[in-house]
């Protein structure tokens, strides 16, 4: 399809979707009421994330100077309503993930991978001078860049397919171990992780749950392992590295924009959104499902 097929496809799931997500519910108690509808707002958002648009007022501008005969009340707003309205639809762009997740798109629960992305919001240098995120936002290690970061860390589980499934946000220096019970809270199968998950003791805990976490073993428990798991779970994990380059190269989530949690969340929810109805889509065409370039030709 081509990119107003592309747009039109996304506003017309989403549309329909919106009204199941609130329960035919009005979203808003007075004031009155915004010239763009949700549907539109959200769409703009998922198709802006798949461009690779990460800045609002770049978003704004692209569908304000390219798409004002599909969304003719963007001729009439401005950026900072435009803002305050996306933001203000975070619950429902996880209400229409968690829907998409849980009732639409098949896969298969029992497998699953975890592991974490950094989310820097402000450059090193910049740090010490820097107020957002104050008390929140921690330094951490970016292993990829291997560099120090200041922000947080997406905690991810996908399926075995590669559908984003479960994602928990939590500052840079929180390791990956620790944070795997709270990340596979209520789950049950068999985890694939890297060397961080591996911690006999988490590992022991998980499997009291029902979740078996298979990690790659390290040197100070290498005698304990067999001489082959290392090698063999350093393979099959190699999809969770694809889904996070798709969220850093096209979504830009190692570069935040945004000054205060609401909006990071916000952010984080609509490329989420954004990945799961690209992974749906190439699940109808019976393609593979994260190859998103195809989408749009």
């Amino acid at each position: 399809m081509n990119l107003d097929d592309f747009i039109i496809t996304c506003f017309c799931l989403i549309d329909e979707m919106v009204p199941m997500m609130t329960k035919e519910q009005p979203l808003r108690a007075r004031g009155p009421m915004p010239k763009l509808c949700d549907s539109e707002v959200i769409t703009m958002e998922v198709v802006g994330s798949y461009l690779g648009l990460n800045q609002d007022s770049a978003l704004f501008a692209y569908f304000q100077r390219h798409y004002t005969s599909f969304f003719p009340a963007l001729a009439q707003l401005s950026r900072t309503t435009f803002v305050r309205q996306a933001a203000n639809l975070w619950v429902v762009k996880e209400r229409i993930w968690c829907w998409l997740r849980d009732a639409v798109i098949p896969y298969d629960p029992t497998i699953s991978i975890v592991d974490s992305v950094p989310v820097p919001v402000c450059r090193f240098a910049r740090v010490p001078w820097c107020v957002r995120f104050r008390g929140l936002a921690s330094y951490g290690k970016d292993h990829v860049d291997r560099q120090t970061f200041y922000g947080f860390r997406l905690h991810a589980q996908i399926s075995w397919t590669g559908l984003i499934t479960r994602a928990f946000l939590a500052p840079a220096n929180e390791a990956d171990g620790v944070m795997a019970p709270v990340l596979l809270e209520g789950t049950t199968g068999v985890v694939l992780g890297d060397r961080n998950y591996c911690l006999p003791d988490r590992q022991a805990f998980l499997r009291s749950k029902g979740i078996a976490l298979q990690a790659p073993f390290r040197k100070a428990h290498s005698p304990k392992a067999a001489a082959y798991q290392s090698s063999v779970l350093g393979r099959v994990r190699y999809r969770i590295d694809t889904v996070f380059g798709q969220l850093t190269d096209r979504c830009k989530i190692k570069r935040v924009w945004a000054r205060d949690l609401w909006h990071v969340r916000n952010y984080l929810l609509r490329c989420l959104l954004m990945h799961s109805i690209c992974f749906w889509f190439n699940q109808q065409q019976e393609v593979p499902p994260l190859q998103f370039d195809r989408l749009v030709v």
